[in-house]
């Protein structure tokens, strides 16, 4: 995978701004390890979840493997063996190690791993350094950040699911880390029928499955203004809504009595009566005003119903964030739509490994729009495609409505 740069003058705004720039998300990423222990960092709680080691790891394996490995004069791995260890899922690069096992690698240890992330970031501002005037280099360096990005937002995900397993529902740092507003009155935001635009346009970074921008009929319709709050959430709980099947989907309703859920994930009620949940700052009081978060598609289907609404398409999404003035659009939690995670006309992957960043995953998933309170800033827009599947709840995902 070597290959010869072109030297080309180095403009230093440029130099100077990709330099920051990498050096800004690099750090992020480990002030959001300070809180965290290295038995914390080391441990899986399930298997869509990650260690916060190998989260750590592996965004580093990333800058090396697509980045050093293809433009560093004398390329040599810092160790032959991460190249493996750390593969998520790109099949084009080689061998990986199962992902339901990523805690069981107590070896390399949390300092080593520190290490390889120090290697690595000097390596990559030392090229930035002499090659910032390449643009596919500089190209690949933004993907790369906005990967790690992506997976800081993991290590919130991950490190609470982690956290909610211990008895002592420990905290995971103090100040609550995001506060948001109390509810504003639910309003309906209608859209006329017509031809719209969606997808990303112009010259700023997007993931290749917001591409190409294209055009979709909808018909009429009407969005909520805000996010369905946790007071509106817990009456469909209190109204026997996850013993009723009627509002629920069939692979919904076998998927709730085969876990025998009777409420949204970190939701418990105490002995007196009063609702509670876990939270990044351990338990708490159940405040009704906020947005109901970390519930899968089913559930948010399954309210929907039960509300005499729907969850809205991502063209309708998209085409009313770029119309109206709705609340919590970003920055609270990302928004369930009843589409299908699939390519939009046109799309093509990109050619090689990193072809496999987003097209192999285009099968059984669901959109969802917007941004979390746990998403980076900087990381959101109105065409992000984000998708899990059905039944995911550990994400930052909540709750609007559509007619």
């Amino acid at each position: 995978m070597h290959m010869n740069v072109k030297i080309e003058p180095v403009n230093r705004t440029d130099r100077d701004n990709l330099q920051s720039r990498f050096s800004a998300v690099r750090e992020y990423t480990l002030d959001l390890a300070k809180p965290l222990s290295e038995e914390d960092c080391c441990a899986q709680s399930m298997p869509d979840a990650s260690p916060i080691k190998w989260h750590m790891a592996h965004t580093t394996w990333f800058f090396e493997t697509f980045i050093l490995e293809r433009f560093e004069p004398d390329f040599s791995p810092f160790h032959p063996q991460f190249r493996m260890l750390f593969n998520s899922y790109y099949n084009g690069v080689g061998d990986k190690h199962a992902r339901p096992q990523r805690g069981l690698l107590t070896r390399p240890s949390f300092a080593e791993v520190m290490v390889y992330r120090s290697d690595i970031d000097m390596r990559m501002l030392k090229l930035i350094s002499k090659h910032a005037a390449d643009t596919e280099l500089a190209s690949l360096i933004e993907l790369g950040l906005q990967h790690e990005q992506q997976h800081q937002e993991l290590m919130f995900t991950d490190v609470k699911h982690l956290l909610s397993m211990n008895p002592l529902k420990p905290t995971y740092k103090e100040p609550p880390l995001h506060q948001c507003a109390q509810a504003e009155p639910m309003d309906w935001i209608a859209i006329d029928a017509g031809i719209v635009e969606i997808g990303h346009t112009g010259s700023s970074f997007c993931f290749d499955n917001e591409t190409p921008r294209h055009r979709q009929f909808v018909e009429k319709f009407s969005l909520s203004s805000r996010l369905v709050t946790n007071g509106e959430y817990l009456a469909f709980v209190e109204a026997d809504g996850y013993r009723n099947p009627a509002f629920w989907l069939s692979e919904g309703w076998d998927w709730v009595q085969a876990n025998q859920l009777k409420q949204p994930l970190y939701l418990q009620q105490s002995s007196d009566g009063r609702w509670q949940e876990f939270t990044l700052n351990g338990m708490q009081n159940l405040d009704m005003h906020q947005a109901a978060i970390h519930l899968s598609y089913f559930e948010a289907d399954a309210y929907a119903r039960w509300a005499g609404a729907r969850l809205p398409t991502e063209a309708e999404w998209e085409c009313a964030a770029g119309l109206s003035g709705m609340a919590q659009l970003f920055g609270t939690a990302w928004q369930w739509t009843s589409s299908s995670y699939g390519p939009y006309p046109g799309y093509a992957p990109a050619k090689g490994a990193l072809g496999e960043y987003n097209g192999k995953f285009m099968v059984n998933q669901y959109v969802l729009r917007g941004s979390s309170s746990a998403t980076p800033t900087g990381h959101s827009r109105a065409t992000y495609r984000n998708f899990f599947p059905a039944t995911a709840r550990w994400q930052f995902s909540g709750i609007r409505l559509a007619k």
